[in-house]
């Protein structure tokens, strides 16, 4: 484990003592493991269409129709043609 120091507002050390204090537990594992919560909370997944570049069965000329397909699946709105096309 390596040591870190942290600044807290006077009113939330206060509370962060007390809740030790009620707990048992010390203030280091009380910040580890809301440290280690909020880090978690923050992973999110990655859609699956991020990445389909390297997906061989969908190509740049065929990622509209998948994409259409695969957001058509949850309801999503239609996508529109691009006037480009």
């Amino acid at each position: 484990m390596e040591k870190t120091t942290l600044y807290l507002p006077v009113g939330l050390q206060a509370e962060l003592r007390a809740l030790a204090r009620r707990s048992g537990r010390p203030q280091a594992e009380l910040i580890r493991e809301a440290v280690a919560d909020y880090v978690a909370r923050q992973d999110h997944p990655w859609p699956s269409s991020i990445g389909s570049a390297d997906d061989a069965a969908v190509s740049g000329e065929s990622s509209e129709d998948w994409l259409r397909e695969e957001w058509s699946r949850d309801d999503a709105r239609p996508m529109r043609r691009s006037a480009r096309l």
